[in-house]
């Protein structure tokens, strides 16, 4: 892609994403993911009620008389966002394809994230871990993210869940608030995702198409697998192959649905052709109101 082509799409992407953040999202961002932990900030003289666990008896020891820590929310938060490159994300059949889906909602996030004072870092992902961007603040680092969202080339093709939630439970030591955004067109990651979110909060973005749901009626057609490059005819008039590719995508949905629910993952479901303000501001809501 060339330079100005570039520029052109990446100050696109900004426009846009900045403003909803700054109109819609930074609120909610902002009351749902706070700090983790407290931080020194001073000590003060004991008054009654104060929490005797607080006393710094050091201090005490010195005035011989009682005082106490106080502490203040450390605000600052570390945000990963992993990011499914592979194949099966350059597909859709509305409007947009899920790649570019992704691409949206991760520099929403992410200009959430710097309006909020945190940091972000990103884990772009296939069939193993394409590339790693450490965490860091800043305008001119979000813009380089997505500039690497625009026109990264991966050089895997297929979908592996476990090695990038394994990479983020081993590279990243202080616990972080992490979205993994993916189509989840994978299989047996059911324990690096339950680790993963044991050591941080982790939130799954399931990104979709409606035509994965269901086989149209439209004859005979050549099929071709993204991620295998495999090609297949399949006569989509059969009643009974219909059937079989609904139940195939019934299953996986349900497969996916319980490893969320066993590994205390909350998820977001966005098609393709949805406006992904609502379901985000939903799951924003959702975990807020459980605080």
């Amino acid at each position: 892609m060339e330079s100005a082509q570039l520029f052109k799409k990446v100050r696109k992407i900004e426009i846009k994403t900045r403003g909803l953040s700054n109109h819609i999202f930074s609120g909610e961002y902002h009351s749902v993911f706070k700090g983790r932990g407290m931080a020194f900030s001073e000590v003060r003289e004991y008054q009654p009620g104060d929490d005797i666990r607080n006393i710094d008896w050091n201090v005490t020891a010195r005035f011989n008389h009682p005082y106490i820590k106080i502490f203040d929310e450390e605000r600052e938060l570390t945000v990963m966002l992993l990011i499914d490159v592979s194949a099966s994300n350059q597909f859709g059949t509305k409007k947009t394809f899920k790649q570019e889906v992704i691409t949206e909602i991760a520099a929403v996030l992410a200009f959430s994230a710097i309006n909020n004072n945190d940091k972000v870092g990103v884990i772009f992902f296939s069939k193993t871990v394409e590339k790693f961007i450490p965490p860091k603040k800043g305008t001119s680092h979000i813009l380089r993210i997505i500039r690497e969202l625009i026109e990264f080339k991966p050089q895997q093709h297929e979908t592996n869940l476990t090695d990038p939630l394994r990479f983020l439970t081993n590279a990243i030591k202080k616990r972080c608030t992490a979205f993994l955004l993916s189509d989840f067109l994978d299989r047996g990651f059911e324990d690096a995702i339950k680790i993963a979110n044991k050591k941080h909060d982790l939130i799954a973005v399931r990104i979709f198409d409606e035509r994965e749901i269901e086989l149209p009626d439209v004859g005979l057609i050549r099929a071709r697998d993204a991620e295998t490059g495999k090609q297949i005819w399949v006569d989509s008039s059969d009643r009974k192959v219909r059937r079989q590719y609904n139940n195939w995508y019934k299953a996986h949905h349900e497969y996916l649905a319980d490893t969320f629910l066993r590994s205390g993952v909350d998820v977001a479901k966005i098609a393709t052709d949805q406006d992904y303000i609502k379901p985000l501001l939903g799951l924003f809501r959702k975990r807020g109101a459980r605080r």
